[in-house]
């Protein structure tokens, strides 16, 4: 029979375990996001028409160029703006996502099917109210507690459920398909398993290219 003491010991030892997981996990992701903006800039995917934020801007480049190429940067987003992003929302965003945002700054991100809601310098609020509140009919998605963060193809969107694990706000994805509205298929438990699904998928498609 266990001792309290023996309980504690046991608490002590999982809580140092699944901490020290979740750190690797963390990393992990964090590796990933960092492979696939790097791709990003060498395959020269890094260019877009308009204005760039000066910070973003790569060096060596005419003000009046049509075409800018920018550069992913350390994000600045702070506890404020994501609290001002929530309450915009209504609704919480998962830690795992909060970390993403505070991770790096990018114009565009591709990882698999998935394209994630840019995120430059200064503007990304505007940026991700924009896809969760204002792209999409919200009476297929935001109305119904699905959360937008990555459009999948030319037909879909990865969002966050919210429906589920609301107290946790570790939501599982979904994936829905804008040619049957009403359709929505699970994609991963939370936003960490999901990057880390779509790094696979992403090395398989290229596998399969190659062969």
């Amino acid at each position: 029979m266990l001792t309290v003491a023996g309980l504690l010991q046991k608490e002590v030892i999982f809580s140092y375990f699944a901490s020290k997981y979740k750190h690797m996990a963390s990393n992990k992701v964090e590796e990933i996001i960092e492979k696939y903006l790097q791709r990003e800039v060498e395959r020269g995917l890094n260019q877009l028409p308009g204005s760039i934020e000066p910070e973003m801007l790569a060096p060596g480049q005419e003000a009046n160029q049509e075409w800018k190429t920018w550069l992913p940067i350390a994000s600045t987003v702070t506890d404020e703006e994501i609290a001002a992003v929530e309450e915009k929302i209504k609704c919480k965003l998962p830690a795992s996502y909060v970390k993403f945002l505070k991770y790096k700054h990018f114009y565009e991100l591709h990882i698999g099917e998935a394209t994630f809601c840019r995120h430059p310098l200064r503007t990304w609020q505007n940026a991700l109210g924009n896809m969760i509140l204002e792209r999409h009919p919200n009476e297929y998605l935001y109305d119904i507690g699905l959360i937008p963060f990555a459009d999948w193809s030319d037909w879909g969107l990865l969002c966050f459920d919210t429906r589920r694990n609301y107290f946790t706000a570790d939501y599982p994805v979904v994936l829905w398909d804008h040619e049957v509205a009403d359709n929505y298929t699970d994609y991963s438990m939370n936003f960490n398993v999901a990057i880390k699904k779509l790094d696979k998928e992403d090395e398989r498609s290229w596998e399969r290219d190659a062969e």
